[in-house]
Formats: C-alpha cells, sequence, structure tokens
C-alpha cells in the first residue's frame, strides 16, 4: 500500500487504516477474539494506522491493540481520542485536569509513554472557542505524554476552527459519497495549512457495502439499531444521517456505475481517496476477509471523471437535502 504524510507530524501511514470503534462497542457483540483477529488481519495486510478511543468499549479496543501489538514485531502509529468519558460530555468538562486523566489511562491501556496521537473526541462546538483546552494539549506534548495531538469532529465549520490552532496538526471527520460537503469546504484550508485528513465512517456504517437491505436487521446493541434519530450520539455517526431507506435507494443507483471486478466497498473507498487532501481512511470491520478487501481499495485505478460526475448527481438527488447543511 502506498503511505501518505501525516500533515506536520514527519509520519506516513496507509491510505488504508484501521478504525477500532467497531471493535470496542455499538456494533453488536464482538468476541475479543474475533477481534484480536481483526487486528492482526489488519495488519497482516500492511496496514500501519490503527484509530481507537478510551470509550470503544470502556477502553476495550485500546487494551485489545496493546494486547496485538505485544505479540508483533510491527509498530504501527496508533491514535486515540479523548474526552467522551465526560458524564455529563460538556465544554466545561474538556479542562487540563480532565484530559490529563484521560490521557494517563490511554496510556496505561496502550502501555506506551507518549500517544502517537490524540484527538479531542467530537467535543460540543464550544470547546473549539476555547483556547486553554488547546493549550492544555501543548502542554501534555511538551511534557512528553504525547507526540502530536488533533481533533475529531461532527460538523465542517469545527474543522476549520480548530486548524486556526498552529498545534492542531490532524482532523478526523466524516467523508463519504453520502458526505460530500468537507471537500467542498474544508479540503483546501487543511492542504494550505499541512493538516492530516483521516476519514472515518467511509462506508456509511455499512451502507456503502451495498449489503445491507430494508430486511437487514441489528442487534439490539447496534448503533445502527438504536441511534437512528440520534438517540445516543449524533445521528451523524450512522449511515452518515441519511435516512435507512433513502441511503439504500442512493445505493442502488452507485451500484449501476462500479466498474467490474470492483466491490461497492472498494468503490467507495477508491472515490475518497481519489481526494489527494485525504491522508488516511480508517474503516472498521471484525471480518478479516472484508479488511483485505478494504485494503485492496488502495491498489485499485482513480475513477474516471465521469463516475465521479454521476456520483455527484446521485448525491444531489438523494441525500443533499438530508445532510449537506447540517454537518
Amino acid at each position: 500500500m502506498d503511505e501518505r504524510p501525516l500533515g506536520t507530524t514527519g509520519a506516513s501511514v496507509t491510505e488504508i487504516g484501521l478504525g477500532t470503534w467497531e471493535l470496542g462497542s455499538d456494533w453488536g457483540d464482538v468476541d475479543e477474539g474475533k477481534a484480536r483477529e481483526a487486528i492482526h488481519a489488519a495488519l497482516d495486510s500492511g496496514i500501519d494506522f490503527l484509530d481507537t478511543a478510551d470509550v470503544y468499549g470502556d477502553g476495550r479496543s485500546e487494551r485489545l491493540i496493546r494486547e496485538v501489538l505485544a505479540e508483533r514485531d510491527e509498530d504501527p502509529f496508533v491514535a486515540t481520542k479523548a474526552g467522551r468519558r465526560l458524564d455529563p460530555h460538556t465544554a466545561e468538562g474538556y479542562n487540563e485536569a480532565n484530559l490529563r486523566g484521560f490521557i494517563h489511562d490511554s496510556r496505561e491501556r496502550l502501555d506506551v509513554d507518549s500517544l502517537d496521537l490524540v484527538q479531542l473526541h467530537c467535543p460540543p462546538t464550544d470547546v473549539y472557542y476555547q483556547p486553554a483546552v488547546f493549550d492544555a494539549l501543548a502542554d501534555f506534548r511538551d511534557e512528553g505524554l504525547i507526540d502530536h495531538y488533533g481533533v475529531s469532529v461532527e460538523r465542517v465549520e469545527e474543522a476549520l476552527k480548530a486548524i486556526e490552532y498552529p498545534g492542531v496538526e490532524t482532523v478526523q471527520i466524516i467523508f463519504n459519497p453520502f458526505r460530500q460537503r468537507p471537500r467542498e469546504r474544508f479540503f483546501e484550508a487543511a492542504a494550505a495549512r499541512n493538516v492530516g485528513v483521516i476519514v472515518r465512517v467511509p462506508l456509511a456504517s455499512g451502507l456503502l457495502t451495498g449489503t445491507l437491505s430494508a430486511d437487514t436487521e441489528f442487534p439490539e446493541n447496534d448503533h445502527r439499531n438504536f441511534n437512528r434519530e440520534g438517540e445516543a450520539f449524533d445521528v451523524g455517526e450512522t449511515f452518515a444521517g441519511i435516512p435507512f431507506e433513502r441511503g439504500l435507494e442512493a445505493v442502488d443507483e452507485l451500484e449501476s456505475i462500479v466498474p467490474e471486478g470492483q466491490s461497492m466497498a472498494q468503490f467507495a473507498l477508491r472515490w475518497i481517496l481519489d481526494h489527494d487532501a485525504v491522508t488516511t481512511v480508517i474503516p472498521g470491520s471484525s471480518s478479516p476477509e472484508h479488511i483485505r478487501d478494504n485494503v485492496a481499495a488502495a491498489a485499485l485505478p482513480r475513477l474516471s471523471a465521469d463516475r465521479h460526475a454521476t456520483v455527484r448527481e446521485i448525491y444531489d438527488e438523494h441525500v443533499r437535502e438530508h445532510v449537506h447543511q447540517r454537518w
């Protein structure tokens, strides 16, 4: 797999990484043996960027990464997140003491002296207007507790505000054929500041795999069941914010332009990677087969201009009204 520079961090990472939300929580039951197999499969496939968070399974995902890496020689770049442990999850909670505690716990679970990258975990919008939060992150870096810091955002406007702080080296954001606004409003600014762009929810919670249907049933503890209206967290994290049935209609149209020999998931990932501002894409999966399929997307040729134009047309017809101005 080719690698791309991760902003100003000095690291280069594979174009496809592994997101480990699914291995921690909110995607139905995934036993720990299967979760470890998934991480092994990612590393076996050449992935050298792993993304996690302290709340994924109450630290389970971080711990599993530590356990797998202890069995191997690789030293991948591991990005984690902090902030969502706050209860209530308020802007006031994003203070030096709380963040220091979260970072301490993640260092212990990952068994490292310094975390490669800490990202604020989709904090309330007001946090981006509090310089003291970013001053604290800079202090943690200077103390050797973290190597780099960035943000994971819900909205484009939050991303634009975050990169006004010179220490923010990465932004994690939702971007896929069903969430196209970042390329209009954010990518140019990120490139101008040499900010690494980490794309999450690239397959729209499975919609863009082409394997879901109106008859698909999700487990009770799967966010695709319990968060369709944003009952638990931002609805944009579930099916990228598009109503499930409307998303299925859009996928039906997209499937007609997928090149022969490619899966729907590979097509979506290739579409994302065709945007040069993107550093890495982090699809999550507990299936080694799916992980290998995702990695193979990086070797595919760029999509034609006609296919990109058709993706825009399908977005405009089926998706734009539901998501474009909201995120």
